[in-house]
């Protein structure tokens, strides 16, 4: 089979393996796809800790497709069946999953590309948040997990702010259903905007969703006192600070949503699942660019560009 290797920072390589084997309460998945995670570009770009290169398929880890064999002891999957699931050596045109990092996908769902990992992780995140009907939530940085976001903040019943650096986002957040959207470009200014906008009380509920500094700062600013500050970014490019006198004075419940436990990563997905047979969620709008494994180098570098018109790319095998 091909799979796509990182053979040194920034360099990729196709080369041709063996298909791997399913060992025991494993699936052997014949790939439809996998999604390009904003995760996979420090290991792409190039961090002291990695050694290259990388195993055949390595970083891809939201693949989807058709189970082609099964290991010694499965039980509740078949061969055919069309599987969602949590691996990583996704981009390739095979991999092999666990049976209990797996979700069956219905058939209501064939049309659809499902990237479950990112899903999932949408799903949990909102539920870690604690949104109610009638809750003032600001969701700051809007990409593909936001605009999940704002769709299930929507379909909870509370009104969503959305703060967004790029027009495109602004755009995608109003088609989202958001309330209000702010332009996050100055830092005060923005605090006296929303500061208007929930008439003097700032937010119940903030999400910071971009993994940055500054917006996590914004993020502490617009939460109200009492509030919950709901970290969501991926902070993995060094320490941050943070303002802990803000903090305190306001009794901000600081909430970390990046879940570790694989059983809690699975329900997601299986909600992630229901919620798109239902309709309550639409992330198909959402896969702005999709790539064969053979042009993985430019979904990558999208990914860490972001140009107007980008939101999620998808790598179809």
């Amino acid at each position: 089979m091909l799979a796509a290797t990182v053979a040194a920072p920034g360099r990729l390589e196709m080369r041709t393996v063996p298909v791997p084997h399913p060992g025991p309460g494993q699936l052997l998945v014949r790939l439809e796809g996998c999604g390009v995670c904003a995760s996979n570009l420090p290991p792409w770009e190039g961090q002291p800790w990695f050694q290259y290169p990388m195993a055949p398929g390595v970083l891809g880890h939201e693949g989807w497709g058709n189970v082609a064999a099964l290991g010694e002891g499965v039980t509740g999957f078949a061969p055919g069946d069309r599987v969602a699931m949590i691996s990583g050596h996704a981009y390739a045109a095979y991999d092999v999953a666990d049976a209990d990092a797996s979700v069956r996908l219905p058939a209501g769902l064939d049309a659809e590309s499902f990237p479950a990992e990112p899903l999932g992780c949408a799903v949990n995140i909102f539920r870690r948040s604690g949104i109610g009907r009638g809750d003032m939530v600001a969701i700051v940085g809007i990409g593909f997990l936001g605009a999940l976001l704002i769709q299930q903040a929507r379909a909870a019943g509370a009104r969503v702010i959305a703060v967004a650096r790029r027009e495109f986002a602004r755009d995608v957040a109003r088609r989202m259903g958001a309330d209000h959207v702010v332009s996050m470009d100055d830092h005060c200014r923005i605090i006296e905007e929303v500061k208007g906008l929930t008439e003097g009380r700032f937010c119940d509920v903030v999400i910071e969703a971009t993994g940055k500094q500054w917006p996590l700062d914004l993020s502490a600013e617009l939460t109200r006192e009492r509030g919950r500050l709901v970290v969501a970014g991926y902070h993995q490019d060094g320490p941050r600070q943070v303002n802990m006198q803000l903090w305190n004075w306001r009794g901000l419940d600081v909430i970390n949503a990046h879940e570790r436990d694989p059983q809690v990563y699975l329900e997601g997905m299986r909600e992630a699942v229901r919620a798109i047979e239902s309709g309550a969620l639409t992330p198909t709008p959402l896969y702005t660019h999709r790539f064969p494994l053979e042009r993985l180098d430019e979904a990558l570098r999208l990914t860490a560009e972001r140009p107007d018109g980008f939101l999620k790319a998808l790598i179809v095998v």
